[in-house]
């Protein structure tokens, strides 16, 4: 079916690569995935395919990556170049680029079986379950009032939040705080760890702007803010679970830059993933005064 006329994007099939050669690939961006062009982490996911079909291990421990161009929606070349080789662990370069123009440029380990020390004192925020909360259109239903995702990408998600304001803008700043439950659709939940791990950093990624910009809601909106890195850690995976809460902070902003850090966690409380980045701040075009 023609991206085109899609209801939605489906995570495993549209970040998946087609290789090349031993460390090239392809793959097309689709179009149901746009924030201000490609969603950051959607991007990010190809390229961390690329290095799941290249490595000899079967999960990942860690990506980071700028991102330094805007791709269209078409086909992407991604190369993938082997770091260091041990063991349990590997780390690969990836690049991904579209007529010659470099979008992005990543690092990641994967590792084995490794047995190590351990400890899990991560506590989750102490918040409704996915299940005691309603969704944005059943929120937006409620208060009868119409309305539709501001971008594409938000298609692709089930998504209850935990704090939902129908009148907008507030009447004052908010918390640069962002937590809300999601859950992809079609497909909720994938076997292999490397789609899986997907779900991380597009989850992870996508908390940085709805955090940061809770700040500056009051008056007309001067700047957007687009993501100059991101960096996933992937703690403990929970393939099982169908539901993730995005837990996103962004205390400061300062010199144009907007700092956040993301956890996201499993229903059952389990710290899945964590991460974080910087957004630069660009201003938007504003009318004639």
């Amino acid at each position: 079916m023609s991206p085109t006329l899609r209801a939605m994007g489906d995570l495993g099939q549209d970040t998946a690569v087609e290789r090349v050669d031993e460390a090239r690939f392809r793959a097309k961006l689709s179009a149901e995935w746009e924030i201000w062009g490609p969603m950051g982490g959607y991007l990010a996911s190809t390229a961390l395919r690329a290095v799941a079909a290249t490595t000899p291990f079967a999960r990942p421990a860690s990506f980071f990556c700028h991102y330094l161009g805007v791709a269209a929606f078409d086909t992407v070349d991604i190369t993938v170049t082997e770091l260091r080789g041990a063991r349990t662990a590997a780390a690969h370069r990836v690049e991904v680029s579209q007529d010659g123009r470099r979008i992005l440029e990543g690092t990641a380990w994967s590792i084995g079986d490794v047995m190590g020390l351990e400890h899990d004192l991560a506590e989750a925020p102490r918040l409704p379950g996915p299940d005691e909360l309603k969704s944005i259109p059943e929120l937006l239903a409620g208060a009868g009032v119409e309305g539709k995702p501001p971008f594409p990408f938000w298609n692709n998600l089930d998504s209850k939040p935990i704090d939902f304001r129908v009148d907008w803008p507030p009447p004052a700043p908010l918390p640069p705080v962002w937590q809300e439950w999601c859950r992809f659709k079609p497909t909720a939940t994938f076997a292999d760890p490397w789609v899986d791990a997907c779900r991380s950093v597009v989850l992870i990624d996508v908390q940085s702007w709805p955090a940061a910009s809770r700040q500056h809601v009051t008056g007309p909106p001067e700047f957007y803010a687009p993501s100059l890195d991101l960096y996933v850690a992937f703690h403990d995976p929970q393939p099982h679970s169908e539901w993730l809460l995005c837990d996103g902070y962004a205390p400061v902003a300062r010199h144009g830059l907007m700092g956040w850090t993301g956890r996201l966690w499993s229903v059952e409380g389990r710290m899945v993933a964590s991460g974080g980045g910087q957004l630069l701040c660009r201003r938007l075009p504003q009318p004639p005064a």
